[in-house]
């Protein structure tokens, strides 16, 4: 497949060249870019209603997209792809890929969420977050602001309800914001964790992900902040879970730990756990990536079917 290069502006006088590559069986252009910090990681200054950087991730060197989607080395570029249907229904989701903190899955886990999200009618902000690369407070960081500037927005977007949703390590960042949040500005509206890494505990955390955001030696304090399953409350938003019990990267007891947590809470949640599957099914149907080839395809339309009921019935 060959790569078309085109230039983004991350300030007046910043400009990268980024490599594009064709999204098999998808069309789907972002609506509108908005870069996170315009000025990049070392000034303190972010978008409309919303913080600057806080931190820099240390990263340095061009970032980089790959064939398959895979969006790396993300840092003064932190933005939001913003997808606005022909008829929004009020409903607005802001996704977090995962891609174990080291990049984003742009395409399995982003564009292709946003081609199914609206067509039926929700809005959707794909946030590109700055990699960690040790730096833990830096993915959150990106994430509330996308709260603030969405929420800020929302009214001229026809938006009333906003909700996050993550896979694999997106979806640690996801219940991250779900439980991490530091007013009802950054508290979503709902949470959907697809195959999500929810722990730092070493018995069943995703090693990558882990070690890429707190760290090879992390204090024992950190590692039980940053599992999702000891700060789940009674403010956690009601929650969509989906996981495969064959899936070798990101245990299923991650999202069954965390399901029981959020029942001993009393957090409306619903969990649906396929057979087979693995890991790394987010939104690549047999449209996109060629027939036969889904490995959720045996019950993908169940999958859909559920979670568009989920949705309906979560928008007040």
């Amino acid at each position: 497949m060959k790569a078309i290069k085109y230039f983004i502006t991350i300030a007046a006088t910043m400009v990268a060249a980024i490599a594009v590559y064709a999204q098999p069986g998808c069309k789907l252009k972002p609506t509108e870019t908005f870069y996170l910090y315009p000025e990049g990681q070392n000034v303190d200054k972010g978008l409309e209603g919303a913080l600057g950087p806080g931190w820099s991730n240390g990263l340095s060197g061009e970032e980089y997209l790959k064939e398959n989607g895979a969006n790396g080395n993300i840092s003064d570029g932190a933005r939001i792809d913003l997808y606005i249907p022909k008829k929004p229904n009020g409903q607005m989701i802001i996704v977090c890929p995962g891609g174990a903190y080291e990049y984003v899955s742009t395409h399995n886990e982003g564009t292709y969420v946003a081609d199914w999200m609206t067509k039926n009618s929700i809005t959707l902000a794909v946030v590109r977050y700055r990699m960690p690369d040790g730096h833990w407070e830096v993915p959150l960081r990106d994430v509330q602001n996308a709260f603030r500037f969405c929420r800020a927005n929302a009214e001229k977007w026809g938006v009333n309800q906003i909700g996050v949703m993550g896979f694999s390590a997106g979806g640690h960042l996801a219940a991250t914001t779900s439980n991490m949040f530091v007013d009802e500005i950054t508290r979503p509206d709902f949470s959907i964790l697809i195959y999500p890494v929810i722990t730092m505990d070493e018995s069943y955390t995703h090693k990558g992900s882990r070690e890429n955001l707190i760290g090879k030696n992390p204090a024992e304090e950190l590692v039980g902040r940053y599992s999702m399953e000891k700060q789940v409350t009674e403010n956690t938003p009601p929650t969509f879970l989906a996981h495969c019990t064959d899936d070798k990267a990101v245990p299923v007891a991650n999202s069954i730990n965390y399901y029981t947590q959020l029942v001993n809470h009393g957090v409306p949640a619903e969990m649906h756990i396929y057979p087979t599957g693995g890991h790394g099914w987010g939104f690549s149907a047999d449209k996109y990536i060629g027939k036969g080839k889904d490995k959720l395809g045996y019950a993908r339309e169940e999958f859909w079917s559920s979670l568009k009921r989920w949705l309906e019935g979560i928008h007040k």
